[in-house]
């Protein structure tokens, strides 16, 4: 059986500091939950977590791509790399961005005959992305053709970042709310 301890507990007022306790409260009353343990973990690292909320902010949902997009490919990360908690947060919101249940049942499967070409030139890249660390030029030229040079070069940062951070939570064990 795998140790699901976390490896750093969610920290408190003292840990995180006022400001980073404070907008850990702000993300769980907006979730309608309690403070996310995402947040109350990274939040240890108190002018780092700062950074990351604006970078990740100007990603999602700040980005170029649609925010039913970006979480389609977030979900699609999650669920290629097993991070159940990203996984419940972004099933969840993306829910909110107007996926489908059938659309969230199937995110981890590109060829799945209800997606758009759209949709499965994005989900082929992020899959390749991920599980291959780049993408191949015929999936590469799928994807151009629907995202201009901008959008292709957030496209990569948003894969970048959701793996990175299914790699940051599944290490350090961060543990789904309650």
């Amino acid at each position: 059986m795998t140790d699901t301890t976390p490896r750093i507990a969610p920290g408190n007022l003292r840990d995180l500091g006022l400001i980073n306790h404070g907008i850990s409260a702000i993300a769980g009353k907006i979730v309608g939950g309690a403070k996310p343990h995402i947040f109350t973990t990274l939040g240890r690292q108190r002018r780092l977590f700062r950074a990351w909320l604006w970078y990740s902010g100007h990603l999602m949902p700040g980005g170029k791509l649609p925010r039913r997009e970006t979480e389609l490919i977030i979900v699609h990360i999650a669920t290629t790399r097993a991070c159940m908690y990203e996984l419940n947060h972004h099933r969840r919101i993306g829910r909110r961005a107007g996926l489908t249940e059938a659309q969230l049942d199937h995110a981890g499967d590109p060829a799945w005959s209800g997606w758009s070409e759209r949709e499965r030139a994005l989900l082929t890249a992020a899959h390749q992305f991920v599980t291959t660390r780049g993408i191949d030029d015929d999936a590469w030229a799928e994807l151009r053709g629907h995202l201009d040079e901008a959008t292709a070069v957030e496209f990569c940062l948003l894969c970048a970042q959701y793996d990175s951070l299914a790699t940051v939570l599944m290490t350090l064990r961060v543990q789904p709310e309650e």
